[in-house]
């Protein structure tokens, strides 16, 4: 019994020995797809072979199992690609790293969807490959898009509108351009032309060269380099041997270039030809890890003197991932196995073998554990967002001086350009506002430290399509000469002289648009800029929002605006001229004020005044007289009391203002001639039904009836000056609504007419070119620097006379008389104070009324009825105040005398008589 538990005992521990040895022996398959001819692949491989150094030196992290690194060399070829993807699927692999580009992640994420194996990439960036339609590969480091998104931050950031870009013929390449022209579009820029490079090794050179010189014929200047290290640098040699890295131009590239400068010694020739270019370069954080390894790289890369880049740090950190999620799987209890599949029987016995492909049973697990990585590693922080996307995608700007790349600012997903380093924004609010985007200075192509316009007229010997009006009225503004076949006038000497300032050559020809019988239709005209007909248009070119939508126009040469042109009659001279001053209502409002102040000053000065009392009609006669007289300050009756002053100092000051006003407006009236029309603004013509006239070809009309209203049928198109004069005098329009300018024009030569109301529109004109044209900025920076010096005015006194046909007023006759609303507040005024002096004065009145009175009745108990009150009071109130006070004061001693008999009597008797006497 003792023996059989002695073996038994034996053999569980032989058992739990072999088990523990198979455990620790047991080897994870990792494969790595890369071209190994590339800078990026061959530092890639130190790292990972590095970081899988790294894991395996630590038996308990994955419980003694080791990691394996399998690396298949793809050499630039796809099919190969493929071929090194199916061999990692023969030796069950729990993870690919690669492919290395974005063409092969799209063919091969199909098969890692397929067999279960997660796939990680570092350089297949591409935004296409979404995990919606490929859940197994994830991109370890920042996608495209966020490197697309810097570059147009940086277009943007320059005031740059077109761009060139330049890229290679294949998936890697090409497949970010339409991200960066979506993030251009976003910016109001655009890709301007696309330069497509193949990658066909024969002629490169001279398709470089080829494409380039194109290039050089284009307008643009700033041109976006997207391509890879080798092509790169070929393109940036031939651009620099045909003078296209000088001043004027701006050069971006997409990553490719840090890594050659970060990678490998730059000799003097190379330097040369990528001076004042600028790049990108994936932003790492400085860190004690990183520091150690950047001292360990220069051992482990000695063979291959290869500088330490951030796609080496990538590739250390995606073998680390890998192993973080392997150590959580095993934690959890996560078993590896892998088992046939069913669909691929049918390939069993073929000589691809195809059937020995095995499908990673647990590689959903191993997905999810992944895409759960939060670590640090070499670049920084390690997560991914919902949308599996690296989180805090940044880069650093690099500008290409010397043999160096000179840092001048930073980009991040989270707060756009700055000089601060990502890091550090992190712990504040993200801010992209306009004002927060900053980098330092740049040292652009040429040594120039001056921004390049970033763009030029086009060498291609081309010239401009500038349309102009073939007008047939007002020909001032712009005409053809016929007799020399040459166009001029106003518009067309405005932009000449605009040109002239421009620091470069813009050849041109003037092409008519019209049919010389009546003016053409401007929105016409604007609309051929759209269509490619013209490349620009030159003339009276009202800037409005309809036309705004599909061009863009300069800064106004001249400002305009709708007017209202009606025809005027002579206001005659009659016996009641001096009536006109004031409208009717004002003659009513003042006469009835002379009168209300003239009662109220009798009011209050009746009791205590001589000169206000008397017989009835003398007392009337005195208050007409004295409210008169006040306008000419000659009244000959005196205030004595203190309101009644008051009053007619406040009363005097309106009348003053008053008779100023009347006496300026006649004088104007009777010295300057007046006219008068039956139409006064715009408001007028709205609210009747009167026939309007408009000239043909502008924009009049639609405004008329679009924002205004009006009915089509009461417009009437006009075609010339002569037009305009007969419809007014004839009665077959009220009124013409026109642009400012003209209506001057026509006022210069015609009489009889006049402009009515105020502008009712305010606009101006400019010249028209396509959208986002660089010489539209440049030709209103000119007309501004003429509108400076004065030569934008020397061409208005050339063309324009601004001088109206006789001595015309400008405004009807209405606006010359005075109406009630311009002294509403001294009317206003003084109707309070007559208001408040009455009040006042009936309070007293009433005090002394009811003080002095009720003592002539205390000793009688009958008070009367309340009319006999109320003539008592009329009766006191009319009195004069010494006569009460006086009748007071003898009743007084009346009451005196009856109440105490013989004492009163005595008291009489030595009363002083005199005193009696004058009661």
């Amino acid at each position: 019994m003792m023996m059989n538990a002695f073996w038994i005992l034996i053999l569980t521990v032989i058992f739990l020995r072999c088990f523990s040895e198979g455990q620790e022996n047991e080897i994870i398959n990792i494969g790595a797809l890369f071209s190994l001819s590339t800078i990026s692949a061959r530092v890639s491989k130190i790292a990972m072979n590095a970081a899988v150094h790294d894991v395996n030196s630590d038996p308990k992290f994955l419980g003694g199992r080791k990691l394996h690194l399998s690396l298949h060399d793809s050499n630039l070829n796809g099919f190969l690609s493929i071929m090194g993807a199916l061999q990692f699927m023969e030796t069950d692999t729990v993870a690919i790293i690669g492919p290395q580009t974005s063409v092969m992640a799209h063919v091969l994420s199909h098969m890692a969807n397929e067999l279960h194996v997660p796939m990680l990439s570092f350089t297949a960036l591409n935004p296409t490959l979404t995990p919606l339609q490929f859940p197994y590969f994830i991109q370890t480091a920042p996608s495209e898009l966020f490197q697309m998104t810097a570059v147009a931050d940086m277009i943007s950031y320059f005031g740059y509108k077109k761009i060139t870009a330049f890229f290679s013929e294949d998936g890697q390449s090409e497949n970010g351009i339409p991200t960066l022209g979506d993030k251009l579009v976003d910016r109001r820029c655009k890709i301007s032309y696309k330069a497509i490079i193949s990658r066909e090794p024969t002629g490169i050179r001279d398709r470089i060269r080829k494409a380039l010189i194109k290039v050089s014929q284009m307008e643009s200047r700033v041109i976006v380099l997207h391509t890879y290290p080798d092509i790169g640098l070929m393109v940036l040699d031939e651009a620099n041997s045909l003078g296209m890295l000088g001043k004027g131009y701006v050069w971006i590239a997409t990553p490719w270039l840090s890594i050659v400068v970060d990678s490998t010694p730059i000799s003097a020739q190379v330097a040369e030809s990528m001076q004042g270019v600028l790049t990108l370069r994936p932003h790492i954080p400085d860190s004690d890890r990183k520091r150690a390894f950047s001292s360990r790289w220069y051992k482990i890369s000695k063979n291959d003197s290869l500088g330490l880049i951030p796609n080496a740090l990538y590739a250390y950190d995606t073998v680390w991932i890998i192993a973080d999620a392997l150590k959580r799987f095993f934690d959890h209890g996560g078993k590896l196995s892998f088992s046939t599949n069913s669909r691929l029987k049918a390939f069993e016995g073929g000589s691809l073998n195809l059937s020995a492909l095995s499908i990673f049973d647990e590689g959903d697990q191993l997905l999810a554990s992944i895409l759960k990585c939060n670590m640090t590693g070499l670049s920084g922080p390690i997560n991914f967002n919902p949308d599996r996307s690296v989180a805090r995608p940044s880069y650093d700007i690099l500008n290409i001086v010397g043999s160096e790349a000179k840092l001048i600012g930073y980009w991040s997903n989270y707060s756009g350009l700055s000089v601060v380093s990502p890091e550090t924004l992190y712990t504040r609010p993200a801010n992209r506002s306009s004002s927060n985007q900053k980098l330092r200075n740049v040292v652009w192509p040429g040594n120039s430290n001056s921004r390049p316009r970033g763009w030029v007229f086009p060498k291609s010997g081309k010239k401009l399509r500038i349309g102009v009006p073939d007008r047939v009225s007002f020909k001032k503004f712009i005409s053809q000469d016929k007799r020399l076949g040459v166009v001029e006038g106003y518009s067309v000497d405005v932009f000449v002289a605009a040109v002239r300032l421009l620091p470069y050559s813009v050849p041109y020809d003037f092409v008519l648009f019209g049919d010389g019988h009546k003016n053409p239709k401007y929105n016409d005209l604007v609309n051929n800029i759209a269509s490619h007909e013209f490349d620009a248009v030159v003339g009276d070119i009202a800037i409005v929002t309809n036309r705004t939508k599909i061009v863009d126009f300069t800064q106004p040469y001249i400002e305009s605006g709708l007017v209202i042109l009606a025809p005027t009659r002579k206001l005659r001279s009659t016996a009641w001229a001096f009536l006109r001053p004031f409208s009717p209502l004002m003659w009513g409002v003042t006469a009835a004020f002379f009168l209300i102040v003239g009662a109220v000053v009798w009011i209050l000065e009746h009791k205590v005044n001589d000169e206000f009392r008397g017989p009835p009609k003398k007392q009337f006669v005195t208050v007409l007289w004295f409210s008169f007289s006040t306008m000419f300050l000659a009244h000959r009756e005196n205030t004595v009391s203190t309101l009644g002053r008051l009053v007619l100092i406040i009363w005097l000051f309106v009348v003053l203002i008053i008779t100023s006003s009347y006496t300026a407006s006649l004088t104007s009236i009777l010295t300057v001639e007046q006219l008068t029309s039956s139409v006064t603004g715009i408001e007028s013509l709205i609210t009747s039904q009167d026939r309007i006239g408009y000239q043909v070809g502008s924009f009049a009309d639609n405004y008329l009836i679009e924002e205004l209203n009006i009915a089509k049928s009461r417009l009437v198109p006009l075609g010339s000056p002569k037009a305009y004069a007969d419809a007014l005098r004839r009665g077959t329009v009220a009124a013409v609504v026109d642009e400012q300018p003209y209506v001057s024009a026509f006022l210069a030569k015609y009489c009889g007419f006049q402009m009515v109301g105020q502008e009712f529109t305010k606009s101006g004109w400019g010249f028209a070119f396509p959208h986002d044209s660089p010489l539209a900025v440049d030709m209103s920076t000119a007309i501004l620097e003429l509108s400076e010096s004065g030569e934008l005015q020397k061409i208005n006194n050339k063309w324009l006379n601004n001088k109206y046909c006789g001595r015309q007023s400008s405004q009807i006759e209405s606006s010359d008389q005075l109406h009630i609303e311009s002294f509403l507040g001294l009317f206003l005024t003084i109707g309070i104070a007559c208001f408040l002096a009455v009040f006042a004065y009936f309070c007293t009145v009433v005090r002394e009324f009811s003080q002095h009175h009720s003592k002539m009745y205390e000793s009688s108990h009958h008070i009367g009825s309340l009319s006999q009150r109320l003539k008592k009071f009329l009766s006191f109130a009319d009195e004069k105040e010494e006569i009460a006070k006086n009748r007071l004061k003898r009743k007084r001693i009346e009451m005196l005398s009856c109440t105490d008999g013989k004492q009163n009597g005595d008291f009489i008797r030595r009363y002083n008589r005199n005193e009696i006497d004058n009661l």
